[in-house]
């Protein structure tokens, strides 16, 4: 494949964080901002050394691969102002890949919005937040439409941000949930450690590091090693010990099905969003 133009309208953190990522691999002259907020994607724009496209409609004529980086409430308002642009590429044979990152929306409801395109070729992603330090885990799922090699480019990109994982749409809804409000879940575990640690003596900023730092050494642990977090929970758990002792509190405070819970209730609010 040749050089391609991507475009990202939205200039949000979301897509912002991916096309940071992205111009590590591609360089900035060939990434394009469209956004409602002219300012913002100036000022995205200026960041990456990139360009700032005049409209929604410019974007989608000039991108090779075009990410919808907009909010699930708008999107549908996006689709219908680009869908004359798509249309013409598609008739024309040169079509773009859509890169919708919306919560709820499938590759089938896009194609079908998108009146008299719904052969155009959509792939969809859920990022989440640590995309913005390049620790993001970026699930890719890609409609029959988008060629194998479009697949393969778009996956070399996104892993500029991260971890890239291609599954089956169906399961969007369960990511939506777990790893895409999951980092939200951990920060507030992490604050809640830090302020133990605040009760317990420690000074707020050396609490908020230990806290952050046990937190990434124990996911380093689970991807590393390997066990099962129970095995290494145990591992940790010794006779008559102190871990034991605050993981009684934790179970008392049903710690593990709370957590069940905000991951539930995330998934449900993914689907009532489609």
């Amino acid at each position: 494949m040749g050089t391609m133009t991507i475009a990202c309208i939205g200039s949000g953190n979301m897509g912002f964080a991916l096309m940071q990522g992205i111009a590590g691999i591609i360089g900035g002259a060939d990434i394009g901002f469209a956004d409602a907020d002219a300012t913002k994607a100036r000022v995205a724009a200026a960041a990456l050394g990139a360009m700032v496209f005049g409209s929604n409609t410019e974007a989608v004529e000039k991108g090779d691969y075009i990410f919808l980086a907009v909010k699930p409430q708008v999107l549908a308002e996006v689709l219908a102002e680009i869908a004359p642009v798509l249309d013409r590429r598609l008739a024309e044979n040169r079509a773009p890949v859509l890169v919708s990152m919306a919560a709820g929306w499938s590759i089938e409801k896009i194609q079908t919005t998108i009146a008299g395109t719904a052969n155009v070729p959509v792939a969809r992603i859920m990022p989440n937040t640590p995309a913005l330090v390049s620790r993001g885990l970026i699930a890719l799922a890609a409609s029959a439409k988008v060629a194998e090699e479009k697949t393969a480019y778009l996956e070399k990109i996104l892993k500029s941000a991260g971890t890239v994982d291609r599954l089956e749409e169906k399961l969007f809804d369960a990511v939506t949930g777990l790893s895409g409000s999951g980092p939200a879940f951990a920060y507030m575990f992490i604050e809640a450690l830090a302020d133990g640690g605040v009760l317990a003596g420690l000074p707020r900023d050396k609490a908020l590091h230990y806290a952050a730092q046990t937190v990434l050494g124990s996911a380093a642990m689970v991807m590393e090693t390997d066990k099962h977090p129970g095995e290494l929970k145990d591992m940790v758990a010794s006779p008559a010990g102190t871990t034991i002792a605050g993981i009684a509190a934790l179970e008392e405070g049903a710690f593990r099905s709370t957590v069940i819970k905000a991951v539930e209730a995330a998934w449900r609010r993914s689907m009532e969003l489609g």
